[in-house]
């Protein structure tokens, strides 16, 4: 990559490696925005992609980056155009996140799929040659701790976040000798907009252990620095997984009596 200042160093790498060209999906606020300020902090050219135009131009402006409003699906394209050709670091950070199970329209349903998976999907499809030729590339997908366990009142978000989780291993499983690295970041809670948008089920399930969005950021930092796959901003995380893994049973029935606690009104809820 092109040096553009201090970056991360990868495991065992040497020298510090500059970011180079970064794409930011969902720029404008939250998480997203949290990623694009940290990697033009360490000197990278960052695109911002929001679909409110206004946000995604005022972080642009901000960290000296390139406005780029619009669908998160078509961002890597553009991207490309825009950046004559090459991206070296692509965070797909969009998500929507839909409440309800089976009664949710096949709408929702189908919005959920198209930006937590399959905007992936695109950016891949769009990115995957120019890395393969150039032996190098990273690819962060902004999963979710519902990815690695799962979510009370939302089944298309909990779906597609397993499905995203999915994909990422794929990515990483079939091209991480041929040079990219992949990152699947899955926080609990962080303290967004769309934190504030859950209801009470965010705020019985997420908000007391939610964290700030820069945090998110600097977790992600820490594990290019090492290498690592998997991005847990949550630590705990590792060890709800592990228990799930063990006894699946057990941990069903466990969150089965969060759903209760859910289901409860809300002055019966303890």
């Amino acid at each position: 990559m092109t040096a553009r200042g201090s970056g991360a160093e990868e495991a065992g790498s040497g020298p510090s490696a500059a970011f180079g060209n970064v794409v930011v999906t969902g720029a404008g606020g939250g998480i997203g925005a949290a990623y694009a300020r940290m990697f033009a902090e360490a000197g990278a050219r960052v695109v911002v992609n929001d679909l409110d135009a206004e946000r995604a131009h005022a972080l642009a402006r901000e960290i000296d980056g390139i406005a780029l409003p619009g669908d998160a699906s078509t961002a890597a394209e553009r991207s490309l155009a825009l950046l004559d050709g090459r991206v070296d670091v692509y965070c797909a950070n969009a998500g929507v996140a839909t409440e309800g199970g089976p009664e949710a329209s096949d709408s929702q349903w189908q919005a959920s799929w198209d930006l937590n998976v399959m905007a992936h999907v695109r950016a891949a499809r769009a990115l995957l040659p120019g890395w393969s030729e150039r032996g190098e590339g990273r690819f962060v997908a902004t999963v979710s701790a519902a990815g690695v366990l799962t979510m009370v009142g939302s089944a298309p978000y909990s779906v597609s976040k397993h499905a995203a989780l999915a994909f990422a291993e794929w990515l990483s499983v079939t091209h991480r000798h041929r040079g990219l690295r992949v990152h699947a970041v899955c926080p609990q809670g962080v303290r967004t907009d769309m934190l504030a948008a859950t209801g009470r089920t965010g705020e019985l399930v997420l908000a007391p252990s939610a964290i700030e969005a820069v945090e998110v950021a600097q977790a992600l930092r820490e594990a290019i620095a090492e290498g690592r796959f998997l991005v847990l901003p949550h630590p705990e995380v590792a060890g709800y997984a592990a228990a799930r893994a063990a006894d699946p049973d057990a941990w069903l029935s466990g969150m089965n009596r969060l759903q209760q606690k859910l289901e409860a009104p809300p002055h019966d809820a303890s």
